[in-house]
């Protein structure tokens, strides 16, 4: 070998391996945070719905014609936000905000409104809707997960009117607990959906509920039926994701509920079973959204934004020096930055709904 060519070998090599030293650091993603203005663009959005009661989309089913009535007829809390669920996570997000932001520019008008739907009077209204016939599977699950979660953030705040709130809804709450506790001996299978029915997204708060406020019978029961729904499951075929309506990923909601029903080092195990090699996943891209005035087609952005919220509590177990980690927090940040701008989109088909999933999202970066 002659010199020349010796230098150019020694040259080579050095560069090489100094390049390979630097792109083995990754570059720390700062993930997006809930500030002020951006809260009072959401607050105001909630503010604006949850007492506007058309357009509305009722699940109801009529026993006879005395019930063709107007929605707030048999939901006087929550009858506005387009439909039952949708509402019930706009009240739930307006507590979330007030607990954020002590002294909220908004706090006199959201406490206010609060206050008109969450009465004594109208959660009686809204439980003597739900003893009624043909009202078993009224917002099974997801609505009762929201009811379950909007009673959690009202039980965890100290505050005078939130314990008023709570007590108000509390008996509301009862029902959906025990609703649950019937439901889940009898459903044989897990629903696998990316949209309402998603059983592992009922699961994941019903366990948060059940876990703050002690509810043993009913955490006993969702641990044990999400390990037999999901606890032996392997190679997710997240390639088939997303659905054209999806606002779920089926596979990181499972994901999510199991990072609280397994250990840590149960979870790591079942997580690279689950979702092996999960770093060159597609789940890490954002979904396309190409038109938002359609109601379905504008679920993908609450798609962006659940992936996000289920990426952040997986990332909280992964071990450090873990090369998942930096890959997971550039793919939330895309993920959130691909809707965050879109949310206010003048379309009451977004705009009903996906301010709530921003806020959650938010909540589980902290």
């Amino acid at each position: 070998m002659t010199k020349k060519m010796l230098s150019f070998t020694i040259l080579f090599l050095f560069l090489f391996f100094n390049n390979s030293k630097l792109q083995a650091v990754p570059v720390p993603v700062k993930l997006p945070e809930l500030d002020k203005t951006l809260a009072i663009k959401f607050a105001n959005m909630a503010l604006k719905c949850i007492e506007k009661e058309y357009p509305n989309k009722p699940s109801h089913v009529m026993n006879n014609s005395s019930e063709i009535k107007r929605p707030r007829d048999f939901h006087p809390a929550f009858y506005g936000c387009f439909d039952w669920h949708s509402s019930v996570h706009g009240h739930w997000m307006l507590v979330r905000l007030l607990k954020i932001f002590p002294g909220f520019k908004l706090e006199s008008r959201i406490r206010a409104a609060l206050k008109r739907n969450i009465t004594k009077e109208n959660i009686e209204l809204e439980l003597t809707y739900l003893n009624q016939p043909n009202r078993k599977s009224f917002e099974r699950t997801y609505g009762w997960a929201w009811l379950l979660k909007l009673a959690e953030e009202l039980y965890t705040w100290e505050d005078k009117d939130g314990k008023k709130l709570y007590t108000h809804l509390k008996t509301l709450a009862d029902k959906i607990a025990g609703s649950y506790i019937n439901f889940l001996p009898r459903q044989t299978y897990p629903i696998r959906t990316g949209v309402h029915p998603n059983t592992a997204f009922g699961l994941l708060f019903a366990c948060d509920y059940a876990k703050t406020l002690k509810n043993k019978e009913l955490l006993n029961l969702v641990t044990r039926r999400s390990l037999e729904y999901f606890g032996k499951d392997e190679n997710s075929p997240s390639e088939w994701e997303p659905g054209g309506e999806d606002f779920f990923s089926p596979s990181l909601m499972e994901a999510d509920l199991m990072t609280r029903i397994l250990s840590r080092s149960e979870f790591l195990q079942w997580f690279s079973n689950f979702l092996p090699g999960f770093e060159k996943s597609s789940l890490l891209k954002p979904a396309i959204v190409s038109d938002r005035t359609d109601g379905k087609l504008s679920h993908l952005d609450g798609l962006n934004l659940s992936r996000a919220w289920c990426m952040a509590d997986i990332l909280k177990l992964l071990p450090e020096g873990d090369k998942k980690v930096e890959i997971i927090k550039n793919s939330i940040k895309i993920h959130m930055k691909a809707t965050l701008d879109n949310i206010e989109s003048g379309h009451y088909a977004g705009e009903h709904w996906l301010a709530s999933f921003a806020v959650y999202t938010f909540s589980r970066l902290l």
